[in-house]
């Protein structure tokens, strides 16, 4: 793949990842905005101690939710296109789209929701401050070891698959990742740091809004990125599925 193609799917995987920033945003707004609320009325009501307030809630909820979403929307669209330019054709013979999808459910799986299991988000009132820095670098550490786990198990997978085939390969390579990732839910610290009187539906709504948007996120980016991906590595068949889909069918 020479450097202008490199170069035209980086931009477009920066567009796709600010258009899919663009529809998170939303599911982040009427989903997860509500139960931050929440979380910081109980904590407004079970606590005396209150802190400066730097930035008021009202700009953290609008303006700093729509930045923070749509820069991470463009810096991981423009990470995944390298990503995708290095392993397509490496992991089997997909065509542009569905090797588009395959990156953003794998993206999903090992970004987020392997490390949201062992450590899952927590609203605000949930939590040590005095942890905070620990539970953070165990999170990204465990984010680490989640994709390097992945990157291995594909990696053990072809390799096995000439002497296995491709079934039995597959196999083995997802019995290691599980294995693997057990090992490490197993030996890393956890934390259980939630009230005991803090509601636990608030919670679980809290954390499935979260998967909600990174869900959105990955997903909308996947679809978006291989339509934009077609147009650039196959221009001719994606040229004729649009002239095939916007011709009528005559009776």
């Amino acid at each position: 793949m020479n450097s202008t193609t490199v170069r035209n799917l980086l931009v477009r995987g920066m567009l796709a990842g600010l258009a899919a920033g663009l529809l998170a945003l939303v599911v982040a707004r009427f989903l997860g905005e509500p139960r931050v609320d929440a979380a910081i009325a109980y904590e407004d009501t079970h606590t005396h101690e209150h802190g400066m307030e730097v930035v008021s809630r009202t700009m953290q909820s609008t303006a700093g939710l729509a930045t923070g979403v749509l820069v991470y929307g463009v810096a991981f669209g423009g990470i995944a296109a390298l990503a995708y330019c290095f392993a397509l054709g490496r992991v089997g013979r997909f065509g542009p789209r569905a090797s588009a999808l395959l990156l953003a459910a794998a993206g999903l799986i090992a970004v987020y929701v392997v490390p949201f299991l062992k450590y899952p988000a927590n609203p605000p009132a949930v939590g040590d401050p005095d942890t905070i820095g620990r539970r953070t670098t165990l999170y990204f550490l465990m984010v680490a070891l989640s994709v390097l786990l992945a990157i291995a198990a594909v990696i053990l997978g072809k390799r096995l698959a000439p002497r296995l085939g491709n079934w039995n390969a597959t196999l083995a390579a997802g019995a290691f990742l599980v294995l693997a990732v057990g090992l490490a839910y197993a030996f890393l610290p956890s934390f259980d740091e939630v009230p005991k009187t803090f509601p636990a539906t608030l919670l679980w709504q809290f954390r499935l809004a979260a998967l909600a948007v990174q869900l959105t996120l990955w997903t909308s980016f996947g679809l978006l990125f291989g339509l934009l991906a077609e147009r650039v590595l196959a221009p001719e068949r994606a040229r004729t599925t649009g002239v095939t889909q916007a011709t009528p069918v005559a009776h």
